[in-house]
């Protein structure tokens, strides 16, 4: 059964730091292309950062950029998001989603992955 869990988010100050996990099973995520989204309480989805399956590729939505870090670990078959000087705008759920690699599609397009998690609640406030 394909899965992916993420873990890691809770309350954090503003100007704190996370560092969110989705761990894959069923599949191995080396070949796959893996998205981080995020969906605050009456808005759309959106796209927070991306690895490429073939060269790592890690994009960055403009308002994360300098604050985010993307990285995955083939070896535990998890990839990680670290945030840092989070404000209360980042408050949502975060997801993790995976997709064939699919270098002509952008990696924003929502439609476009095969296996999403249930996410997990990040919540900046004082």
């Amino acid at each position: 059964q394909v899965q992916l869990v993420e873990s890691g988010g809770g309350l954090v100050q503003p100007g704190g730091s996370l560092r969110l996990s989705c761990v894959a099973s069923g599949f191995t995520l080396d070949s796959w292309d893996i998205g981080w989204f995020r969906q605050a309480p009456g808005k759309e989805r959106e796209a927070v950062t991306f690895s490429s399956a073939p060269d790592g590729t890690t994009p960055y939505a403009n308002d994360m950029k300098g604050r985010a870090t993307g990285s995955r670990d083939n070896a535990k078959n998890t990839v990680y998001l670290q945030m840092n000087n989070l404000n209360p705008e980042d408050t949502a759920v975060y997801y993790c989603a995976a997709r064939t690699h699919q270098p002509g599609t952008s990696w924003t397009r929502l439609g476009s992955y095969n296996y999403w998690g249930q996410g997990t609640q990040v919540t900046v406030s004082s």
